[in-house]
């Protein structure tokens, strides 16, 4: 194999796992980080199965494992009338070790730096992308890098390398870390309460953060993209009342909230790159595509595009490698954009037929055999063969 230097704008999930694959297999890697430090941003999320097998690929498993925590199901109830609208199992009776790895950001993203520092790759911190000249990576202070052989472009939703346009979506949240408090929820499950569209609060059990053995949760708000000025504007006990009248079982979550700047805002957006690569350039991840993430799926196609990428440089020369990849993924990120699209709606939305359709049709038919086999394959990320052509085991992954 030929050896190749490597740039990789951003050193997020997607491009640490893409530098340790890279340089596993003998190319020079440099990856370009803003930060004077790696770290990552947002809360807590869930690596699907898929996401685990890459994870597992890497050598970052059992440390990710360590700090996370087993979910094996999702509940979602109706506030008004405390009907179920959301209930979906991980099947492991059919696959024992299938369930999905509630984690906070900071510990996913500490056990893949230290799978990526384990391996022959550079560090540049500090390092702001700012744009690219040719084979050259620009940054913010005026430098340059290079030249790369090729670029991987995994600077996320901000990109300034990707052409990506997408389109704002109405609804986002406010999320925080807290404590995992003395709760009749039970901490191998996502809980979720509704009202409507135009109401959603979560609270996801995600274990430790680096460091700390205190078990944490993500909570999170369902909230307008321009209604975060407002909220703060109302109080902070006025959010309290109203989120644990809507759901009792909030409360303790919600009283470790004592200053606004502990909710953090997420707004989402959505589109996809339909050629996720240009001439000695890649887009992996949200520089490639973007979504609500209502199928919990971000964190998941980051690292399944990274794992596509590597195996088609095994594949393919550097030429025909990025066609190769964007084949592979090309049907699994547009289904799941197309479901991330029809679903988010039902959930985060002012529509007020839209809950009605949800709660007494959809749901109810989503409980008949063969369905619930269907969603859990939805939320596993195997509704289709996630590396298409390159894919080999019943996983989904080579």
């Amino acid at each position: 194999m030929t050896r190749h230097t490597i740039g990789i704008a951003g050193a997020g999930i997607g491009g640490l796992t893409i530098a340790a694959l890279l340089a596993d297999q003998g190319h020079e890697v440099t990856v370009f980080d803003q930060f004077d430090r790696p770290r990552p941003v947002g809360s807590g999320l869930v690596i699907q199965p898929v996401g685990q097998a890459v994870l597992a690929e890497i050598g970052a498993l059992d440390d990710a494992m360590a700090k996370g925590n087993v979910v094996t199901h999702m509940l979602g109830h109706e506030a008004d009338n405390g009907r179920r609208v959301l209930d979906v199992w991980y099947d492991r009776k059919a696959v024992p070790d299938r369930f999905g790895l509630a984690i906070h950001r900071a510990s996913l993203f500490d056990a893949i730096l230290k799978a990526a520092q384990r391996r022959d790759v550079t560090l540049q911190q500090s390092a702001q992308v700012a744009g690219r000249d040719g084979q050259h990576l620009t940054f913010a202070d005026g430098s340059r890098a290079g030249p790369f052989d090729l670029t991987i472009d995994s600077c996320g939703a901000g990109s300034p390398l990707s052409p990506l346009k997408s389109y704002p979506l109405p609804y986002g949240a406010i999320w925080s870390t807290v404590d995992w408090p003395d709760t009749e929820l039970p901490t191998t499950q996502l809980s979720q309460c509704y009202r409507r569209a135009d109401r959603m609060i979560g609270a996801l059990p995600i274990g430790t953060m680096p460091g700390e053995e205190t078990p944490k949760a993500a909570i999170f708000w369902s909230l307008r993209r321009d209604g975060h000025a407002a909220w703060k504007a109302g109080g902070l006990e006025a959010w309290k009342d109203e989120a644990t009248t809507l759901w009792p079982a909030f409360a303790p979550f919600a009283a470790q909230v004592t200053d606004p700047a502990q909710m953090t805002m997420a707004r989402y957006s959505h589109g996809t790159l339909m050629k996720p690569y240009g001439r000695g350039i890649v887009h992996i991840g949200d520089a490639a595509h973007r979504a609500s993430p209502q199928l919990g799926q971000g964190a998941n196609m980051a690292l399944l595009d990274a794992l596509a990428l590597a195996r088609a440089m095994q594949r393919a020369d550097l030429d025909d490698a990025p066609a190769l990849y964007a084949k592979a993924r090309r049907w699994h990120t547009r289904v799941y954009q197309v479901m991330s699209a029809v679903f988010t709606p039902q959930y985060q939305s002012d529509s007020k037929w839209l809950p009605v359709l949800r709660d007494r049709v959809l749901f109810p038919v989503s409980q008949i055999n063969p369905l619930p086999k269907a969603l859990t394959a939805i939320v596993c990320g195997t509704m289709l063969p996630p590396l298409a052509s390159l894919h080999q085991d019943r996983n989904g992954l080579v």
